[in-house]
């Protein structure tokens, strides 16, 4: 049995947003001199990726939104490992370790954040293939 293809999944997968097949980027998240580097077509169905020039500037504001909510859940944590007892944090007398905590997280998942930024993006503006 064939699972049903879903939008989220192909935000998630970075997917085509019009068959949820073809892969949007040509290598891994990891490769950080190619990180950012997109098909120019879907492989499967030939949807275009590259639908303007400046198309993917909109992805700055869903990356914008994504790391205010990354901050908020590594404010979150602290305050959970406080209450916790495995960490002592106040947030006004301990800030040097919320930062290094934020900016240590953010380093390390900003290749992840670029990628599905711009998969949120140009899923925003894509309609899936009607035959599917």
């Amino acid at each position: 049995m064939m699972r049903k293809k879903s939008r989220f999944g192909a935000i998630l997968g970075n997917r085509c947003p019009r068959c949820f097949q073809g892969k949007l980027f040509s290598s891994r998240a990891y490769q950080l001199n190619k990180a950012a580097e997109m098909h120019k077509n879907c492989q499967v169905c030939n949807e275009d990726f590259e639908r303007e020039p400046g198309f993917y500037f909109g992805a700055a504001y869903v990356s914008y939104a994504l790391t205010v909510a990354l901050w908020i859940a590594v404010l979150v944590a602290l305050i959970c490992f406080d209450w916790w007892g495995w960490i002592s944090f106040s947030f006004f007398e301990d800030v040097s370790l919320f930062l290094i905590c934020g900016i240590g997280v953010l380093l390390i998942l900003m290749p992840i954040i670029l990628r599905l930024s711009r998969s949120i993006w140009i899923n925003m503006f894509t309609k899936q293939n009607e035959s599917d």
